[in-house]
């Protein structure tokens, strides 16, 4: 049964999650990390798609994201996870889906939600006992969060990746 349209907000701002397919590992070294995290840069602007916050865990994704166009949410994770799959697919000599079902996203209506969902996603290795604290897990934004915030910029700016 098909999950219908998505309901989108004008100028809203998401929290994304899209998850391996039957819990499976979606990046396997370093390499799949940073590979994804290239593709986000180019899909952000081939999209016009602003990104506040994200966490690569093992097995998800969490992205908090605002998408400039009204289709923009959609083509910016459409491109982003058809990429990554291709790539997966012939890196590990594997074929078929790579995510779970379609990606899962809530619209953030508030500045204060905003800050407790960036908190929620930066804190996910910590939650997971990857590391002793956020800004020590590599593949998530939160050291360029801290970098803003040193540098007396705000919590709540775009991140460049």
């Amino acid at each position: 049964m098909s999950k219908g349209t998505r309901l989108l907000l004008p100028h809203a701002i998401y929290h994304i999650i899209t998850r391996g397919n039957q819990q499976q590992s979606i990046f396997l070294d370093e390499d799949d990390y940073s590979i994804y995290l290239t593709r986000i840069k180019r899909y952000k602007k081939r999209h016009s798609f602003r990104i506040y916050a994200y966490c690569l865990m093992p097995n998800h994704v969490h992205i908090i994201g605002q998408p400039i166009g009204a289709s923009g949410l959609s083509k910016f994770m459409q491109g982003l996870s058809r990429s990554y799959t291709a790539h997966f697919n012939k890196r590990y000599n594997k074929v078929g889906h790579l995510w779970q079902q379609r990606f899962k996203s809530k619209a953030i209506t508030e500045e204060s939600y905003l800050i407790e969902c960036i908190q929620y996603v930066e804190h996910n290795p910590v939650r997971a006992d990857m590391v002793m604290t956020a800004i020590d897990y590599r593949w998530s934004s939160c050291q360029e969060r801290f970098d803003e915030i040193y540098n007396k910029e705000s919590l709540l700016n775009e991140i460049q990746l």
